[in-house]
């Protein structure tokens, strides 16, 4: 017996949502069965991830999982392959004296390029990805250092960091606020006098007063030239290398209220190695001074 035809369902035969927009309405046709059955399988599949991965947020953690999965665990095991593999030339690096390292290509080289991604990862925040610095933060491409740039100098200086109150080892040094002990001519004086000994346009009369209050007030640790002294960590007045700028405005602020920034001891969050690593970085970023160059300029 053959079957009969189902008539065609007419328009008006649909069922709407009920909802009209100018006379517009929509016709309330069920999902297809494919397209239903795969919602509920992708439904299946999420409970199931849920159940054997983490995935719901804690208080302090995510659920663990079944399977025990972690992508932490899995980074973690990475980074250890890793130090497994450099353990050698690590210890090598550890216990070989910075001053011998120029002796040693390949243990240079491998410190170099650890000591730059050190760099990349701890010291960038601050120095600029290219070390180039910024304001109130050192330039480390050139070869002009407040406290050395011998290998052994950037070494105290990374470990033991800069007036900073955790480190009882950080280089120290603090310049007063003159604001509190000089009247604002004399600072106008000095200010003008730094201007000219830096090659500067300055006003000469007041320039010739301020080579006085500079002799009384700062030459003590700038020096009778204005040259610095890295041994205080004083910087070189006469150059055009300025830390916070070299501008009448500027000067007159650093003059008036000082500075004091401040650099973190890494001695308890890097290695001996990676110090010295990037310590060997920051030393052939900044031309590779040698201990000699640094002894003749501290005499001088």
């Amino acid at each position: 017996m053959t079957k009969k035809p189902q008539p065609k369902k007419q328009d008006q035969d649909i069922p709407t949502t009920g909802h009209s927009w100018d006379g517009i309405e929509e016709y309330d046709n069920p999902m297809p069965r494919w397209w239903l059955w795969t919602f509920y399988m992708t439904i299946i599949w999420g409970i199931g991830y849920t159940i054997a991965y983490p995935a719901w947020p804690l208080i302090s953690e995510a659920t663990p999982g079944l399977l025990g999965y972690s992508t932490r665990a899995e980074v973690a095991e990475e980074i250890q392959r890793f130090e497994d593999a450099n353990e050698g030339i690590q210890t090598r690096l550890a216990s070989t004296e910075l001053s011998e390292l120029p002796n040693d290509p390949e243990l240079l080289a491998y410190a170099q390029n650890a000591g730059g991604a050190v760099f990349r990862t701890w010291c960038a925040q601050c120095h600029g990805s290219g070390a180039a610095g910024a304001k109130g933060y050192p330039n480390l491409l050139d070869d002009a250092w407040l406290w050395g740039g011998t290998m052994e100098d950037i070494y105290l200086t990374v470990s033991h960091g800069i007036r900073n109150e955790d480190d009882p080892d950080a280089r120290w040094s603090e310049m007063p606020a003159f604001g509190e002990l000089l009247s604002e001519e004399e600072i106008a004086q000095v200010v003008n006098h730094v201007l000219s000994i830096s090659g500067q346009d300055a006003d000469a009369e007041l320039a010739s007063a301020g080579a006085t209050v500079f002799e009384e007030q700062c030459s003590a640790c700038h020096g009778e030239d204005g040259k610095g002294d890295r041994f205080q960590g004083a910087p070189n007045l006469t150059d055009a290398i300025w830390l916070y700028g070299g501008d009448a405005e500027t000067l007159t602020e650093t003059v008036t209220n000082s500075r004091f920034g401040v650099m973190p001891s890494w001695t308890t969050r890097l290695s001996e190695a990676d110090i010295r690593a990037v310590s060997a970085y920051v030393h052939q970023l900044g031309g590779g001074e040698a201990p000699e160059v640094a002894e003749e300029e501290t005499a001088n």
